[in-house]
């Protein structure tokens, strides 16, 4: 039976880390692990939890690793080594103590809620660390994720899954296009006129890969039986996000928002909006849903016609965290490539002007008779009844809608929320909105505040 057995192996449900923690609480060495005499007695700092000043020598009371809070000790500066840590711990020593006293130089001691605030932020700190690993585990794309949160002490989203493409809901199905293009070079000797061609429409791209056509015109790029390889300039969209991006916490209650961690050039591909398929009529029900909620990721697909709807609450990419803007740096378009229903395009987001690095990414969510969204030259509270997006006929993009913030004018004093003309709708097929909303007063808003809910 033994012998059967040779060559087997088992995975392991622990981690490495937190193998070499049992070695260190049963005082084992192990060479597998890297557990020796010389380091058995090495512990890891999970995160500080308080700090104190004796006689002009600094004391941190440090949470081990592998160890419960009651194991905690306070240790003289000198004896640890997590620089990265103790830079962390100040930091947030610093901004916590500015925004409470005005002041940054820490006390010889802190009082009991400083210090719980800087566990429940190290403990924050730990549970964005390991999402932003979750999600570039995930991620099939070039470009990484960070996460960062500097406001506020909120976690991860609760119920979010990152995936990378369209999930098909029930009842719904992608056909696999059944042809492609034969060119030996697509930009420069396209056969046909290449995809585009194939369904009477202009080549989308230029050398470097950067849109040409104007919003509202369709992408057709090279698919899977296409002649062509990976290289082809005409496959921008399918090969994913190349930029570095942050999910980061907003200052200005719009919850979490999506910033470049790089420059994009004007007409570069950015990010796909990704998320759940699902019929027109399953999007009514769930709006009603995320109406109460007050928040919504619903973005119809009224390419040609408003059968099918992109849900992105629950499965989405990074797209999910984009805010609105009236003065967006992000376009809408729609995108064919294994599948030609016009229905069902893919919708691609474009740079429509060069993006510094550290700049928040948006899309003009396309709404109706009112702007949120605190840009001066945007649809405000000022505007009356038959105002419309700026968004023409001519640009078919869906639109998208979450809880949205608004700061008020100097002129507009604090008072019941006043009116809400018009709606939140697409402008190509009626102007009736599938959803209705409500403005309501923002939580945790100063000035008077107000934010529309839908």
């Amino acid at each position: 039976m033994a012998e059967n057995l040779k060559g087997c192996s088992v995975c392991c449900k622990s981690s490495w880390n937190q193998l070499q923690d049992l070695c260190r609480l049963a005082k084992l060495s192990c060479p597998a692990l890297g557990i020796s005499k010389r380091n058995l007695y090495d512990f890891e700092v999970e995160y500080l939890c308080d700090y104190k000043k004796i006689r002009e020598q600094e004391y941190y009371l440090v949470k081990w690793r592998g160890y419960p809070d009651s194991e905690s000790t306070w240790e003289p500066r000198q004896n640890l080594k997590c620089v990265r840590i103790l830079k962390q711990f100040h930091k947030d020593l610093e901004r916590e103590l500015l925004r409470r006293h005005h002041r940054s130089k820490p006390p010889r001691h802190l009082d009991p809620s400083l210090a719980n605030y800087l566990v429940q932020k190290a403990k924050q700190r730990r549970a964005l660390r390991r999402w932003e690993q979750e999600l570039n585990a995930k991620r099939s794309h070039l470009g990484r994720i960070t996460v960062e949160n500097e406001v506020d002490l909120d976690g991860p989203p609760r119920a979010f899954v990152y995936i990378n493409e369209y999930r098909v809901g029930e009842g719904i199905t992608l056909n696999q296009v059944a042809v492609g293009c034969e060119c030996q070079d697509c930009l420069w000797a396209p056969a046909g006129g290449c995809c585009p061609g194939a369904s009477l429409h202009k080549f989308a791209y230029n050398d470097q890969g950067q849109v040409r056509l104007r919003a509202g015109l369709p992408i057709y790029e090279c698919n899977s039986r296409c002649r062509c390889g990976y290289d082809c300039p005409n496959r921008v969209v399918q090969k994913g996000i190349r930029y570095d991006l942050c999910i980061f916490r907003t200052d200005d209650g719009r919850g979490w928002g999506v910033r470049t961690l790089e420059k994009i050039r004007k007409n570069s591909f950015v990010m796909e909006y990704v998320g759940e398929i699902i019929t027109s009529e399953e999007a009514e029900r769930r709006g009603q849903i995320y109406d109460r909620q007050g928040a919504t990721y619903l973005f119809d697909l009224d390419y040609v016609e408003d059968v099918y709807t992109v849900d992105a609450a629950y499965y989405g990419n990074i797209s999910h965290f984009v805010n609105h803007s009236c003065d967006p740096n992000l376009q809408v378009y729609n995108v064919f490539i294994d599948n030609l229903d016009e229905r069902l395009p893919r919708i691609a987001f474009f740079a429509t002007r060069t993006i510094r690095a550290g700049e928040e990414l948006t899309f003009d969510y396309n709404m109706q008779g009112v702007c949120v969204c605190g840009w001066r030259g945007g649809r405000g509270l000022g505007i009356g009844p038959g105002t419309h997006s700026d968004m023409g006929p001519e640009d078919p993009s869906p639109r998208s809608l979450k809880m949205l913030f608004f700061t008020p004018s100097p002129l507009w004093t604090p008072g019941p929320p006043p009116t809400l003309w018009g709606s939140l709708h697409s402008p190509l097929l009626d102007t009736t909105p599938r959803h209705s909303y409500q403005l309501s007063q923002a939580p945790g808003s100063t000035g008077g505040g107000w934010a529309v809910f839908g």
